[in-house]
């Protein structure tokens, strides 16, 4: 297990480096974990869709070393009858992910989502668009909400259409709460997964001060490659114009994020 977390820090490590170069090259991000096949497959399905992130967010078409691990990972690690609704939703990401990265090329996506027995099909059919049950999230308390979709951050990107995403959207103020309580409790992974949804929804209170905020997070926590990944994340699309912007009308939330690293989580 300590192999593992090791070569998810170093992939995510590589995927934060590949975010904060911009015009440089993304290639071979996953080379970085070394030469075992299995504990690269099993750090790409830990970090899921974000495997991709790079490509998404800078435009650029996802380098082929990446892509075969990838595929391998969506192949390798399909959600079984029993698994959670957090670990459908990410995986029907990752098949979103490499639908989009692979459009052009036509290439059959391995997809598991509604099918048992593990049938591929060729791209991602309308079928599958919705996604699985938002149920739980729907039903959540705004702390729970909070918790859930920081655990499924990765599907928090541009234009992103999921049922996740649609329910994001629908209570922007209570993912806003939700990304100040994380803060003052220090859960920096939590905040940094709020404040990634956050960068991607509408109708967040403006009073929040989500940059201000964001930078806390990543002064705070930012040693963890999995904070700093989300976090560059959502400054890149708001710097970018690809985050729907704050509402200043909007409810106006408890309590303010800390402006800054000095201030008091």
């Amino acid at each position: 297990m300590k192999q593992l977390s090791g070569a998810v820090h170093d992939l995510a490590s590589e995927l934060v480096s590949a975010l904060r170069g911009g015009d440089h090259s993304v290639a071979g991000t996953t080379a970085s974990v070394g030469g075992d096949e299995a504990l690269t497959v099993a750090a790409v399905r830990t970090l899921g869709a974000d495997v991709l992130l790079p490509s998404t967010l800078l435009r650029r078409p996802a380098p082929e070393p990446d892509l075969a691990h990838f595929r391998e990972a969506v192949r390798a690690y399909p959600p079984g009858p029993q698994s959670s609704p957090t670990v459908a939703w990410s995986h029907w990401a990752m098949e979103r992910a490499l639908h989009r990265a692979t459009a052009g090329a036509g290439e059959a996506v391995p997809r598991h989502h509604g099918h048992p027995d593990g049938a591929e099909g060729r791209g991602a059919p309308e079928a599958d668009a919705a996604g699985p049950d938002v149920s739980a999230l729907r039903e959540a308390g705004w702390q729970a909400l909070t918790h859930q979709l920081s655990v499924l951050a990765a599907l928090a990107v541009p234009h992103a259409d999921s049922g996740v995403a649609a329910e994001a959207a629908r209570r922007p103020v209570d993912v806003s709460r939700g990304f100040v309580r994380a803060v003052r409790r220090r859960d920096w992974l939590q905040a940094a997964g709020a404040g990634r949804w956050l960068a991607v929804i509408g109708g967040v209170p403006s009073s929040l001060g989500l940059d201000a905020g964001l930078r806390f997070v990543l002064g705070m926590g930012g040693a963890d490659p999995r904070v700093a990944l989300h976090v560059h994340a959502a400054t890149l699309m708001r710097a970018d114009g690809l985050a729907t912007p704050d509402e200043p009308d909007a409810e106006a939330v408890t309590e303010r994020a800390p402006a800054d690293p000095g201030a008091t989580a």
